[in-house]
């Protein structure tokens, strides 16, 4: 397991951290996702622990709060020291009932930072992170709120989740001139099948040095190598059955499945370690969030930190899940090559 700064920090977080979305659902959708026990939550984030993942993440939505107190009490019942796990969550969906049960305001953020603290029976949380873009709230508003907290001590780093590349430049902005706590991450989906993030997330996270968690990196388990093209599952039951998100380009996404098989029998992986394994070459990519709902997918998921694509590996994939040219990315690229000694020669 490796160990990578979370953004411009001098935090390490492991390579893959444990998401807990699969943690405690009932009925409705966290069911379909996953209704995982406590004691079988146990048993997950022991095993994650001793692969070596130090980072753990969840979110006060999840099965309403309940993945939460199942997450806290894990940590508590496997017995790990607090300093040694990175415990993120999120704000900013519905926990309420009222039109202030949900946002990104300064009252909800520091109501929900409250609760999320007794659920996870921490005094701390590591990483806060808002879970969407708040349109009816001003962004100052929303930074003051979270600035409270790092000095209050109650988090340690704030990042943000589902934002687009301007939202995060200008908030990083704001918290520069008052002297905010600055954005540290951001929470973003990235997958082979989809990799719209690179026209112009990636750039302004590899430029402001905001650190990259993904989330989804199977799209949904269609990844795994278990669907038929119609997206039904070749063998057992699958989450995409009952929850078909995030939205995928199938062509594309079968594609990308058909370039991963023969690497994955060469190197003797899962297709899904391969997906994962693509990830982890990513410079941008800090790291990639695994769930799962059997303790035989968390190990294949944890296995992908030991698989190396060769340069021909990640070119193939690389050709087979290119994005189409899109404006103004080809004109960039156009007019780019004039400074970087790709154009005609300078005149004399």
């Amino acid at each position: 397991m490796r160990y990578n700064p979370l953004g411009r920090t001098g935090l390490f977080v492991s390579e893959l951290c444990l998401g807990t979305m699969t943690f405690g659902g009932d009925q409705g959708m966290w069911g379909r996702i996953g209704d995982l026990s406590q004691a079988q939550a146990d048993a997950m984030v022991g095993s994650a622990i001793e692969a070596g993942i130090n980072f753990i993440d969840t979110a006060n939505v999840y099965s309403a709060g309940l993945s939460e107190r199942i997450t806290g009490q894990a940590l508590r019942n496997v017995g790990v020291p607090r300093e040694e796990i990175v415990l993120a969550t999120k704000v900013y969906g519905r926990i309420g009932t009222g039109p202030n049960g949900v946002g990104a305001s300064r009252s909800h953020i520091l109501d929900q930072a409250r609760a999320s603290l007794k659920r996870l029976q921490t005094d701390h949380i590591d990483l806060y992170q808002l879970h969407g873009f708040d349109p009816a709230t001003p962004i100052e508003e929303t930074l003051e709120a979270m600035d409270v907290l790092v000095r209050a001590g109650d988090v340690r780093y704030v990042g943000v989740s589902n934002w687009a590349a301007w939202h995060i430049a200008r908030a990083l902005g704001i918290a520069e001139r008052r002297n905010l706590a600055p954005i540290r991450s951001l929470q973003a989906y990235y997958t082979l099948a989809g990799r719209d993030l690179e026209r112009e997330i990636v750039p302004m996270l590899a430029a402001e040095q905001v650190g990259l968690l993904v989330w989804s990196p199977l799209a949904g388990g269609l990844l795994s190598g278990k669907y038929d093209r119609d997206g039904n599952a070749l063998s057992g039951e699958g989450r995409r059955a009952g929850f078909d998100f995030p939205p995928v380009d199938r062509p594309r996404a079968f594609a990308v499945i058909d370039a991963m098989r023969p690497i994955a029998a060469r190197l003797e992986c899962s297709v899904a370690q391969v997906a994962i394994a693509w990830l982890l070459h990513q410079k941008v990519v800090t790291s990639v969030i695994i769930g799962a709902r059997t303790e035989a997918q968390l190990a294949d998921n944890i296995g992908a930190a030991a698989v190396t694509l060769d340069a021909a590996d990640l070119r193939s994939l690389d050709a087979v899940s290119a994005l189409p040219a899109e404006y103004p990315g080809w004109m960039l690229e156009r007019q780019g090559a004039y400074r970087q000694g790709d154009g005609p020669p300078a005149r004399s």
